[in-house]
């Protein structure tokens, strides 16, 4: 049941990014450059007070060093490319090992 749950985060995940990678792609070709939006800019778009509540809470909870470090770094990555990492990782611990049955040769 928690591979499941880890491989349909997973494909939600995949599901945004491929959206967010659409909406870039059609803002490149219209505007004759490459446009990469920042996950910053697509969440405040989308929520601010969502992005607000959270920078608050980890700097509260966490250090302030966590926001401005890693955090920050991460929301100035490309939207698709961080939805993309989040979905690979985790189809990949959700993922299932065939066994192999080896059997004996004569």
């Amino acid at each position: 049941m928690l591979r499941f749950i880890f491989r349909l985060a997973a494909m939600v995940a995949l599901s945004i990014s491929v959206i967010m990678a659409v909406i870039d792609t059609t803002r490149s070709v219209a505007a004759s450059a490459l446009v990469m939006t920042p996950l910053n800019t697509s969440w405040l778009a989308v929520s601010p007070d969502t992005r607000a509540a959270f920078e608050t809470y980890v700097r509260a909870k966490a250090s302030p060093l966590v926001w401005d470090g890693a955090i920050a770094w991460v929301l100035d990555q490309p939207g698709f490319a961080v939805f993309a990492v989040l979905a690979f990782l985790l189809y990949a611990i959700g993922y299932r090992r065939r066994r192999h049955a080896f059997a004996p040769t004569n």
